[in-house]
């Protein structure tokens, strides 16, 4: 992948996050530093985002990834929520 125009090639990789089964982010930044990829942002599991850096590093393989994306705890909430 070109990075010579960064913002086409962080596009690519934006598009790439959200359509892949793996990862399926719209949620997540990506924001390209010469040969140096970074990925911002919060996801569900740290599965996910293990995905994230996977699906960059197949896409472009000669970029250096760094995965910055935090990872939410979901879970059901401890008490029933009282409405009036």
């Amino acid at each position: 992948m070109s990075t010579k125009t960064p913002q086409y090639a962080a596009a690519r990789l934006t598009q790439a996050l959200a359509s892949d089964p793996r990862t399926a982010e719209l949620g997540v930044r990506v924001q390209l530093r010469g040969e140096h990829v970074y990925l911002v942002g919060e996801v569900a599991s740290e599965e996910r985002r293990r995905h994230l850096t996977e699906v960059v590093h197949e896409l472009a393989p000669e970029l250096t990834v760094h995965n910055e994306v935090g990872v939410v705890e979901c879970r059901e909430p401890s008490t029933a929520e009282e409405l009036d």
